[in-house]
């Protein structure tokens, strides 16, 4: 068991055997630059190339007739401890919260090359993003810009399916 995962038991008081799915931590990416302004001015920062290589996607996509945005970039260890912290400080449990939430240290928001994708046709975060015509062209065209889905349904990891979360593969 590695320390950070004991780390995490202790904060959260949490048996270290009910964490034993995160198996693979992430660092915590230095190098970050703008990839795009979301609402209300929030900066989404990833790597330089995850950001160029966004760019590109977000071209092709709007290219295509298709408007497709970042809902959640580059996410800090401190960050990702704040969510956990208030999801359990709801009564949501850790099971719950671990299917849906990378424990800290765990989430591959941490490397600045994952991103969370929205589009207009579709609610933010929400699994009706697996039916809009974005998540088609997704399918589709992602690889050629070394984007791949993280999260599919029945992924080794645990998560529930996430449509919207795509991972830059290459530095």
């Amino acid at each position: 068991m590695s320390e950070l995962l004991q780390q995490i038991a202790d904060e959260f008081s949490i048996p270290v055997a009910t964490l034993g799915k995160h198996r693979r931590a992430y660092p915590e990416a230095r190098n970050l630059v703008l990839a795009e302004l979301g609402e209300h001015d929030r900066e989404h920062l990833l790597t330089p190339a995850a950001a160029d290589a966004w760019r590109h996607m977000r071209r092709a996509a709007s290219g295509d007739g298709l408007s497709i945005y970042i809902v959640s970039a580059f996410r800090s260890i401190e960050r990702q401890t704040q969510i956990v912290r208030r999801k359990l400080a709801s009564g949501i449990s850790i099971d719950d919260v671990m299917a849906v939430s990378a424990l800290p240290g765990y989430s591959e928001h941490h490397t600045g090359r994952a991103v969370d994708i929205g589009t207009p046709d579709s609610a933010p975060l929400e699994y009706s993003f697996k039916d809009s015509a974005a998540f088609a062209w997704l399918q589709s065209n992602a690889a050629g810009f070394d984007f791949r889905m993280s999260y599919p349904a029945d992924n080794p990891e645990g998560y529930v399916y996430e449509p919207w979360h795509w991972c830059h593969q290459h530095e």
